[in-house]
């Protein structure tokens, strides 16, 4: 487990890199070993990258988990995940999304959570898929992609989901900015080394203002949350 997620630091920025050597899927493994590193950075000082494998940011929610009859484990890997989002979004310290390739489902909501978001250039997509995967997106994840998403591709990009090539995923508001994928790491050391000397805490306190209600509403969805595809 220790080994899906991994922190190293350079300077005042802490990077974490998600790696199962597979799809980057959101197991429950895989959150718990993510925690463990976020558990280590600084929340005071800094800010953080989060990165996944060549070519894959993260498929989403473990899917073997969700098909496996298994409603305990099921539920226990969807709370953790969802609470796992709430603690990036509002993180009080600034966190760049280094997307190293598809960022697809609960892959997309993470990078939706960080304060800067670069992707690559290449045959990549960013998608939302699950209403074409015959599941609802609640509320926990619904106020953070409203908070992210341009209004003119809201529609398109949740309800229809609609699949978003890294260049078109700008427009969209999913990322930023691309760059080749040799600059990738580069690009979001130079940007986090930046942000990084956004004084404490006033990074944290206009961000928490900013975010109250979104926060509040987040964290009444995740009492009631369910596993994606099981209707109420």
């Amino acid at each position: 487990m220790a080994d899906l997620a991994t922190l190293t630091k350079k300077g005042d920025v802490s990077i974490i890199k998600l790696d199962d050597g597979k799809a980057n899927a959101f197991s429950l493994d895989m959150l718990e070993s993510l925690n463990a590193c976020l558990a280590e950075v600084p929340r005071d000082s800094g800010a953080l990258i989060i990165t996944g494998r060549e070519g894959l940011f993260s498929a989403g929610f473990d899917l073997k988990t969700l098909a496996s009859g298994d409603p305990e484990a099921a539920q226990k890997m969807v709370k953790l995940g969802f609470n796992t989002l709430l603690d990036l979004y509002s993180f009080p310290r600034p966190i760049v999304a280094a997307i190293s390739g598809h960022a697809v489902a609960l892959g997309i909501f993470v990078a939706c959570c960080c304060d800067y978001r670069i992707g690559i250039e290449g045959k990549f997509i960013c998608q939302a898929n699950e209403v074409r995967n015959n599941m609802d997106i609640p509320v926990q994840i619904m106020e953070i992609v409203k908070d992210r998403l341009d209004k003119k591709h809201f529609y398109k990009a949740i309800y229809h989901a609609e699949v978003y090539p890294m260049h078109e995923a700008i427009s969209a508001g999913y990322i930023d900015e691309i760059v080749p994928p040799a600059d990738l790491m580069e690009k979001a050391l130079e940007k986090a080394e930046d942000l990084a000397t956004l004084g404490h805490p006033y990074y944290m306190n206009t961000k928490n203002v900013y975010q109250a209600d979104v926060v509040a509403k987040i964290k009444e969805g995740i009492e009631g949350a369910r596993p994606p595809g099981q209707t109420a």
